[in-house]
């Protein structure tokens, strides 16, 4: 029903993706290159014929259209009170960072996990605690020991999971999510669970918000939430977060509103409304398509470039690349195979220090930009093997 084959030429729209060399093909940061579903795009249009674009409240509908979509998707419907409108999910990290610890004080991360929350944690003058997951057999797993250990450092205030897991496309089950929020809540340690990711899912697989386990980790959590992500509308500014606990409501508004990311810009609430009211076709279409493109990459690397192992992915359109046969710094290998095909990945090691051997691929494109991508990836490696050969 929906045309995820049409390519559309970016280039020239200030797009920060395809701002690259002509000839290059960005495959590389998180932002999908299909149109907007058509709800949205008529949402737009009818907005702009009115002419007019000052500030803006958040109306009744805005919060109706979360709370209906987490009841009917996610099974866990959100309540107004919990709900805060936020310009987007970094702003949001960065702000409750800032309010709710305090510098030098250590914020847990489980890398190899999305780079911009150390951005949020260095910034602001705190602490980034690596709490590494494990990596076995091509998966990845969390050590409960490790993360106790360090949720029980007196310094550290602040977990921020990530749920989906971004980059390794992990859905956390259930009983991974309430040992998290226990183990947090024994060591008085608030867990911020970033769930952007959470309707880009695999299909016949659900993803778990970390609020619903039980009142644990509901009482002692805040989400970031967003239609930004799945919708491909991150250039709209607009998210929510959810915090059930008032105490923690309060802090978080408050923070908010001193940064100043908390007003909606005169298309945010539109966006989003017409998205969760009339977006789930489309979604469910681009999730199928998204799985395809998945299954085209694990086929291709399997039979024609050796040494490169596909870490299973449940979530997200990202695809997480283990090079460790290959090389011990997979972000010089991306910049060979950028330089030597045109072909622009993302290097792991800004994932943590456990992301050094991995390479994360976009694949939120039209599969033949995908085939594209691949061809170039087989000859990057290829000429990569050869001269690191000496032939």
């Amino acid at each position: 029903m929906y045309d995820f084959d049409r390519v559309i030429d970016r280039r020239g729209t200030n797009s920060l993706k395809w701002n690259v060399k002509e000839g290059e093909l960005a495959m590389w940061v998180a932002d999908m290159d299909f149109a907007a579903a058509p709800c949205i795009r008529e949402a737009l249009e009818k907005r702009m014929a009115n002419g007019v674009f000052g500030y803006n409240d958040v109306p009744e509908s805005w919060y109706e259209s979360y709370g209906k979509w987490w009841g009917r998707r996610h099974g866990f419907p959100l309540e107004k009170e919990w709900l805060i409108f936020s310009t987007g999910v970094v702003p949001s990290i960065s702000s409750i960072v800032r309010k709710l610890t305090t510098p030098a004080e250590k914020v847990l991360l489980q890398p190899p996990v999305y780079n911009v929350f150390y951005n949020s944690i260095v910034n602001n003058g705190r602490q980034v605690l690596e709490s590494p997951l494990v990596y076995e057999d091509g998966q990845y797993f969390i050590d409960f020991e490790q993360l106790e250990k360090d949720l029980s450092d007196p310094q550290t205030t602040l977990m921020i999971l990530c749920n989906p897991h971004n980059p390794i496309g992990k859905i956390w089950d259930s009983k991974t999510l309430q040992k998290i929020g226990h183990l947090a809540a024994k060591h008085h340690v608030v867990v911020l669970s970033d769930e952007i990711h959470c309707d880009l899912t695999k299909p016949g697989k659900e993803y778990i918000p970390f609020a619903s386990i039980d009142e644990v980790c509901r009482d002692n959590s805040i989400t970031c939430i967003a239609p930004t992500k799945c919708f491909n509308i991150a250039g709209m500014q607009t998210s929510a977060i959810s915090v059930p606990n008032p105490v923690l409501r309060h802090k978080v508004n408050r923070g908010l509103n001193t940064d100043e990311c908390a007003e909606p810009n005169t298309f945010a609430v539109d966006v989003t409304v017409a998205a969760f009211e009339s977006g789930e076709p489309w979604l469910v279409e681009l999730n199928d398509y998204i799985q395809k493109n998945k299954e085209l990459v694990e086929s291709f690397i399997e039979t024609h470039i050796q040494g490169i192992h596909v870490v299973p992915s449940e979530a997200t359109y990202l695809l997480w690349l283990d090079c460790s046969r290959l090389t011990d710094d997979a972000d010089q290998l991306a910049a060979f195979i950028r330089e030597h095909t045109g072909l622009y990945l993302s290097g792991g090691g800004q994932y943590g220090t456990t992301g050094k051997t991995f390479i994360r691929m976009n694949v939120a494109c039209p599969s033949s930009m995908v085939e594209d991508g691949l061809q170039r990836l087989k000859k990057g490696i290829e000429l990569y093997e050869h001269i690191s050969s000496g032939r």
